[in-house]
């Protein structure tokens, strides 16, 4: 035990000599470092002025602006009823609303929907949904069929889309 405790303590002043080496070879060397001359940098490139085009949009629509809601309202063909109240899915884009199944039979359908607020809502032919005045107009055991309104600036178009029934186990549409 005495014969381990002096190997053990013999080893330890081997291994703490060799860390009082002095470093003053490395100092040299950051010395002499420090010392050299600073490499030579390329002058920067000069800069060409760009060329000045003169553009005049006068007398042109801006392409940013919404169209007045005069013209729209006034245009053919559908467009939505601004008098009647908003549903609670109105809120919400189509795209973060998740079909998750049907209760009922037959012609009676009425389709199940998650929201982003994790709240299931039931919906029928007559309903609405989305940002874009949706309106429900089939429920099937694995879609709901919408038609939205946009508006192309004359008016207002309609256009289908659809919410797939949801597969419970991933998450993703069937």
């Amino acid at each position: 035990m005495k014969r381990a405790r002096g190997l053990l303590l013999t080893s330890m002043l081997v291994v703490l000599g060799g860390c009082a080496k002095s470093d003053s070879d490395l100092r040299v060397w950051i010395n002499e470092v420090k010392n050299r001359p600073a490499p030579q940098l390329e002058p920067l490139p000069t800069l060409k002025e760009p060329e000045v085009i003169a553009y005049s949009a006068a007398g042109k629509r801006d392409p940013f602006a919404t169209p007045p809601m005069s013209r729209i309202a006034g245009g053919p063909g559908p467009r939505p009823d601004m008098n009647r109240p908003r549903q609670a899915l109105e809120g919400f884009t189509l795209d973060g609303l998740s079909m998750v199944g049907t209760i009922g039979e037959g012609g009676s359908l009425t389709g199940l929907v998650l929201a982003p607020d994790k709240v299931t809502y039931k919906v029928r032919p007559g309903n609405y949904l989305g940002e874009s005045d949706g309106k429900v107009v089939a429920v099937y055991p694995d879609r709901i069929a919408i038609i939205e309104l946009i508006p192309n600036g004359d008016g207002w178009l309609e256009r289908p889309a659809e919410i797939a029934l949801t597969d419970s186990k991933d998450g993703e549409k069937k």
